[in-house]
């Protein structure tokens, strides 16, 4: 491919990006709490809607937080006992803080549907490098009909006053850049809040990007394939990856929206209304430019309503009482819709308790309210596995180990247990399947420890059964032995 034709596929997929990237900001605004108010009727907005801008009742982030804290990946084994060659490919992940970067990846993948992971190798140490990238960021393009043959993948993004684009082919990486006119606080919005596509903010056109460290224009890729990696948030047939926020949206809308009504209520409740009987409604004069009367106009209507003024006009009218709003009925709709989303996204209720009736729940209860949970993060692990597996094979690669980069494709990925029980819970399985013959090691994978976890106990247990101390004072005490 040629750098006009690698160009061309390039603001292809960069146009797909920029299309996309206003969905997935406003999934991170509502996950943010960052909610316009919605449903409100005209007459109510006119007056009172500018007053609640930034509040919200963020029930979105507990949605998206909820699932996120109980992925964590443990460790990747090769075969049943692994291999020299996957410790290394462990301690590379650990090495480029993959704790840390796939907390972040993997929440952000649940709240905007994808996130992404590059990879690459270090030059100077040869060691394999990954990047976990934001979905406004990366896009990766797949085969028609195949989407698990990679043809190509774009990162872009503003820094600087400068716009950078890299496309990233099985045989090289292309770098451009070009100048842009607006300074952006985000991927695609301004400082003063208006989206922006990367189009509005061309001045002339790509230029070739060649950085320091490279050696040419492009780079050759000697890794042999797009070197990157989706991880989709459970993906239908057909369909895109799923946002666990998407449908808990509208209900936020309306959650927000009753508050603000309550709000309201409760501050015109903690006000006498005043109402004028038998008068007309006053009147505004209207002065020429010396200041003289001219005219007069009478006083806005909706303007005295505001100021809980009520004018009732003509010698029978009559008002008996005006009673305060019972603010209640919002608080049961809320707590109704709160319910809903639980429901919905098979969120615990406990987790979005309002009115502390589920704050003593018995283990019994509290395993059945979380089944929910625990099969939608188990049906997560299930889709983000099999990236894990890309993502270690690519790490291979990246280490010219073309042997264990094939192994990789079937090595067993293993998860923190999605269902978080007591201590004396697990104590008692893992008692009772060691009494029905499973194996030691297999234990402790149970008990939640990862590859190198178990290996250090295991040597830490054979260390203290050989060990002449050790093993006297493990010894249980015989009947009749005493200080003589």
């Amino acid at each position: 491919m040629d750098a006009t034709a690698a160009l061309t596929y390039a603001e292809k997929l960069y146009s797909r990006l920029d299309a996309r990237r206003p969905a997935v900001e406003e999934l991170d605004n509502y996950y943010e709490g960052k909610q316009p108010l919605a449903y409100a009727s005209r007459e109510w907005a006119d007056w009172h809607k500018d007053r609640y801008v930034g509040f919200s009742d963020n029930w979105c982030g507990v949605v998206g937080n909820s699932p996120a804290e109980r992925l964590r990946l443990k460790g990747v084994r090769v075969g049943d006992k692994g291999s020299t060659a996957g410790d290394e490919l462990w301690n590379d992940w650990q090495r480029n803080a993959g704790d840390m970067q796939s907390s972040q990846g993997l929440l952000e993948s649940i709240v905007a549907t994808t996130s992404y992971v590059i990879v690459w190798g270090d030059p100077k140490t040869d060691e394999p490098i990954f990047t976990w990238e934001h979905p406004s960021q990366v896009l990766i393009d797949y085969a028609p009909g195949n989407s698990r043959v990679k043809l190509g993948m774009v990162k872009a993004w503003v820094d600087g006053g400068k716009e950078y684009l890299t496309l990233y082919l099985d045989d090289g990486l292309w770098k451009w850049q070009r100048n842009t006119t607006v300074r952006m606080e985000s991927p695609t919005r301004t400082e003063s809040g208006l989206h922006v596509t990367g189009r509005s903010l061309q001045i002339g056109g790509w230029e070739p990007r060649q950085e320091k460290d490279d050696d040419a224009w492009p780079i050759p890729n000697p890794m042999g394939e797009v070197p990157g990696v989706e991880f989709a948030n459970r993906p239908r047939l057909g369909r895109a990856p799923i946002s666990d926020i998407a449908g808990t949206k509208a209900m936020q809308d309306a959650i927000n929206l009753l508050w603000a009504y309550l709000f309201t209520s409760a501050d015109h409740a903690s006000f006498p209304a005043r109402v004028v009987l038998g008068a007309e409604p006053p009147k505004i004069p209207i002065l020429d430019e010396t200041g003289q009367k001219i005219g007069e106009k009478p006083v806005d209507i909706k303007e005295l309503a505001h100021g809980r003024f009520m004018w009732l006009t003509g010698q029978n009218a009559k008002i008996a009482q005006f009673d305060a709003a019972s603010l209640e009925v919002f608080t049961k709709v809320i707590e109704i819709a709160v319910g809903h989303i639980a429901a919905q996204t098979r969120t615990p209720p406990h987790y979005l308790v309002t009115n502390g009736g589920l704050s003593n729940l018995s283990g019994d209860a509290l395993v059945a309210a979380e089944t929910g949970l625990v099969k939608k993060v188990e049906e997560q692990q299930l889709f983000f596995g099999t990236s894990v597996r890309d993502l270690f094979r690519l790490m291979a690669l990246a280490r010219d180990e073309k042997g264990l980069a094939g192994k990789m494709r079937t090595a067993h990925v293993q998860w923190a247990n999605a269902a978080m029980r007591s201590d004396a819970q697990l104590a008692d399985a893992l008692v009772k399947k060691r009494q029905i013959g499973y194996p030691f090691e297999y234990l402790l994978e149970l008990d939640g420890l990862g590859p190198e976890d178990v290996k250090r106990v295991v040597a830490m247990k054979r260390a203290e059964e050989t060990d002449p101390l050790f093993e006297q004072v493990a010894r249980p005490v015989q009947v009749g032995e005493g200080v003589a």
